[in-house]
């Protein structure tokens, strides 16, 4: 199933307990364990100056938007083999679609 606008309160929930011990979204924060996910959507995979990527990241090549996002939550380290991202993932298509539909109102 592709990726369909979610609840995006349910998603900053998801965010909050998921991804942001290793990312942000602020414009203004660095480079944590992960990369800083301000300006996501249309980015490359790889691209976020000062992070250090392993190259399987850097050669996937993709851009980040919904479709792309909806599939690499799913498993991580199957979308990209070879990844450092310590993440299995969110199983349940609803869960990624609320986690895409707020990173998109909260990475502009």
């Amino acid at each position: 199933m592709p990726y369909k606008a979610g609840d995006a309160g349910k998603g900053a929930g998801l965010f909050k307990t998921r991804c942001a011990q290793c990312h942000s979204v602020d414009p203004k924060a660095g480079n944590s364990v992960g990369p800083n996910l301000h300006g996501l959507f249309g980015r490359k995979t790889g691209q976020v100056e000062g992070f250090a990527y392993t190259a399987a990241n850097v050669n996937k090549g993709v851009t980040w938007e919904e479709e792309t996002l909806f599939e690499y939550l799913a498993d991580p380290k199957k979308y990209i083999p070879g990844t450092k991202m310590a993440f299995a993932g969110l199983k349940k298509e609803k869960d990624r679609n609320d986690l895409i539909t707020w990173l998109k109102e909260s990475t502009k």
